[in-house]
C-alpha cells in the first residue's frame, strides 16, 4: 500500500483489500491498487473499477486465494490519516452493502519523514448516530486548508487499532527487496526527498500562527473570557505542529551525519 501511494506522487491513489474477520478482528492479507484517476484532495471509483475489482477477485480465486474483499485503501499525501466527507459517504456505502467492511488510509509523505509507516484503519458509525464524548484521539498535524473538512466529519467514524504481522513468505520477499534496495536507504535523505513537503510545514504552521495572533488581538480587545481559550487551544496545536516538524527535521540531519561518519571519512588506520 505505502509502495503504491508513493507511486501516485502528490495525487491520490486507491485501491481493494483482501482478507478475512477472525472473531473481532478483520485480518488484511494482501491489497491491489484500482485504475482510478484521483487529484491532490480526492479519489473516486469508477464503473471500470469495478469491473477491474470483481474480475481480480474472480482470478484470485481460480489460484487458490479465497480471500474475500474486506475494505479499501486510498492515500493522503502529506495531510494525515482521517476520513474526508466524500470517504464517510463511500465508507457508510460500504458498510451498507459489503459489511464487514473497513478504510484505510496512509500517507506516503509522512511515512518518509517520520521513518516509519503512517497508516489508520476506520470504520463509520451508523447513520444518525451520535458517539458520546470520549477522550481525544492521539493528536495529529492537519494542514489549515483541511481543518474544516476534518473537524466536521470528525464524530460520523472512529478509528481501529492497528498491528502488523509477517508471514514466511512476508520475510523471504522482504529479504529480498532489502538484499536489491539497501543501497538506496543508504544514499537517500528525507531532507531531499520530502523538501517541498518541509516547506508546506513550515508555511502552513507561519499560517496558523497569524491566525492564533489575529485571534488573540480579537480578543484583547472584548476580553480574554470570550475567546481566550479558543486562542490558547490553537497556540497550543500550532507549537505541537512545530515541535512535530523540528524533531522530523533533525532526524533527517541526524542520519545524514551519521552516514557522513560511517562512509565519506577515512581514518588514518584505514587509509595505511
Amino acid at each position: 500500500m505505502v509502495t503504491h501511494a508513493r507511486s501516485g506522487g502528490p495525487l491520490e491513489v486507491m485501491g481493494l483489500l483482501l482478507g478475512k474477520v477472525d472473531g473481532n478482528t478483520m485480518v488484511v492479507m494482501d491489497a491491489f491498487a484500482l485504475p482510478v484517476e484521483g487529484t491532490e484532495t480526492r479519489v473516486n471509483a469508477q464503473a471500470q473499477a469495478y469491473e477491474y475489482m470483481t474480475a481480480y477477485i474472480e482470478s484470485a480465486k481460480q489460484v487458490s486465494r479465497l480471500e474475500n474483499a474486506i475494505g479499501w485503501y486510498h492515500s493522503h499525501p502529506g495531510y494525515g490519516c482521517w476520513l474526508s466527507g466524500i470517504d464517510v459517504s463511500t465508507q457508510m456505502l460500504n458498510q451498507n452493502f459489503q459489511e464487514p467492511f473497513v478504510a484505510i488510509v496512509v500517507d506516503p509523505v509522512r511515512t518518509i519523514s517520520a521513518g516509519k509507516v503512517c497508516l489508520g484503519a476506520f470504520r463509520t458509525y451508523p447513520k444518525g448516530y451520535k458517539p458520546p464524548n470520549d477522550e481525544p484521539s492521539e493528536y495529529q498535524t492537519i494542514p489549515l486548508n483541511k481543518i474544516e473538512d476534518f473537524g466536521v466529519h470528525a464524530k460520523q467514524y472512529y478509528a481501529l487499532e492497528v498491528s502488523y504481522f509477517k508471514s514466511a513468505l512476508d520475510r523471504r520477499l522482504l529479504d529480498s527487496l532489502w538484499n536489491k534496495y539497501w543501497v538506496n536507504t543508504l544514499s537517500s535523505s528525507s531532507l531531499i526527498t520530502n523538501a517541498d513537503y518541509t516547506t508546506g510545514q513550515i508555511t502552513d504552521l507561519s499560517d496558523k500562527l497569524e491566525q492564533a495572533e489575529a485571534s488573540l488581538g480579537r480578543a484583547s480587545l472584548v476580553g480574554l473570557g470570550l475567546g481566550g481559550n479558543a486562542t490558547e487551544d490553537r497556540l497550543g496545536k500550532a507549537a505541537r505542529d512545530a515541535n512535530k516538524t523540528t524533531i522530523e527535521a533533525l532526524h533527517g540531519l541526524l542520519s545524514q551525519v551519521v552516514k557522513d561518519k560511517l562512509f565519506n571519512q577515512v581514518y588514518p588506520q584505514l587509509s595505511k
